[in-house]
């Protein structure tokens, strides 16, 4: 039994007893020694913890993880699962202050995995310095959820924030980094692609490279393009900001192996998922500023303007291909990948 309880994990270690606390204070714990400004937080074990807010508005968004498979190139569902909330506080213009953690394991999960995940998301969240201030886990029965499912909550800070509606006709549309990675990545490690591939996930948290950039002010809208790609984030902002969107087809960064491989499979990379890319909206006499900041930190140092907001066609985004002709980039009807976070 003692064998058996190190090794996997059992409904024991969701039942609230002392299989449950051990394998809290034991194998979770020790993983996230970040401590936040506040009297209580994650090693206290209370029912919530208590923060120290600074000035400035509240952001809080929180997310479910259910990638498939848990472990791909360049990352797993604890990196990715940190790695999203991050990025969502980021691309709204905060900055991120804690994050929550909520484990679902499927009865029979291998322990070693389970520390291999945990280690993933603490390195992310020791990397940008944001601690983890509570959690819960629960275990489910063999054959009731897929393996693990992973939550987390995240509250950060904006002196401003920037909501994906901002975008003004004039303003310049920017993309952080080559997009379609990640999506090529998870289908690598489910083994349906033709061929063998160099691919990784970008999945990286956008924080603190997008820092010095927000601080210049002249990014007017920002989001990330997780599910759908770029194609629904571009969609997304311009249907809620009223406006239109061109687009220059040659000017999106492709890396040339994503664009041959999504050409054999018959996919769009504008429609595959980044994990650590931003789409944002600058406008045009902070472009200098923002380019400048974002090409001083390796994440985002491919930052390349790709098109321009414009009062025509509203809610629409507009594709001028490399061979001179133009197209709806039209928003997806859904990921070509399912699961892929």
């Amino acid at each position: 039994m003692k064998r058996l309880l190190e090794e996997k994990v059992t409904a024991l270690h969701g039942a609230g007893g002392l299989v449950m606390e051990k394998l809290i204070r034991e194998r979770i714990l020790p993983k996230f020694k970040l401590r936040t400004a506040g009297p209580i937080g994650l090693d206290h074990l209370d029912d919530g913890a208590v923060l120290d807010l600074p000035p400035g508005a509240v952001v809080f968004t929180t997310d479910s993880h259910v990638v498939k498979p848990l472990f791909f190139p360049g990352g797993d569902i604890g990196k990715l699962a940190v790695t999203g909330t991050v990025n969502d506080l980021v691309v709204m213009g905060a900055r991120p202050l804690a994050l929550s953690l909520a484990l679902i394991i499927e009865e029979g999960f291998p322990l070693r995995d389970l520390e291999q995940i945990l280690e993933s998301a603490a390195a992310v969240l020791s990397e940008i310095g944001v601690a983890l201030v509570t959690g819960d886990t629960k275990v489910m029965g063999k054959g009731e959820v897929d393996g693990l499912v992973v939550n987390t909550t995240g509250i950060g800070v904006a002196e401003r924030v920037v909501p994906d509606s901002g975008v003004r006709p004039g303003d310049l549309l920017v993309v952080t980094g080559s997009v379609g990675e990640h999506g090529l990545a998870v289908l690598a490690a489910r083994n349906e692609l033709p061929v063998e591939i160099p691919v990784g996930s970008d999945v990286a948290p956008l924080w603190p490279a997008m820092a010095e950039a927000l601080e210049s002010g002249g990014i007017t809208a920002m989001k990330d393009p997780t599910r759908g790609g770029l194609a629904a984030a571009l969609n997304e902002m311009a249907q809620k900001s009223g406006v239109g969107m061109e687009v220059e087809e040659e000017r999106i960064p492709v890396r040339p192996e994503v664009r041959g491989l999504c050409e054999l499979l018959g996919i769009s990379p504008y429609e595959l998922a980044c994990e650590g890319r931003a789409v944002l909206a600058v406008a045009p006499e902070k472009l200098e500023a923002v380019l400048s900041a974002l090409r001083k930190h390796p994440l985002t140092q491919g930052a390349q303007v790709v098109g321009r907001a414009t009062d025509r066609y509203p809610g629409k985004v507009i594709l001028r291909t490399t061979v001179g002709g133009k197209r709806f980039l039209e928003m997806p009807l859904g990921d070509p990948v399912p699961r892929i976070c």
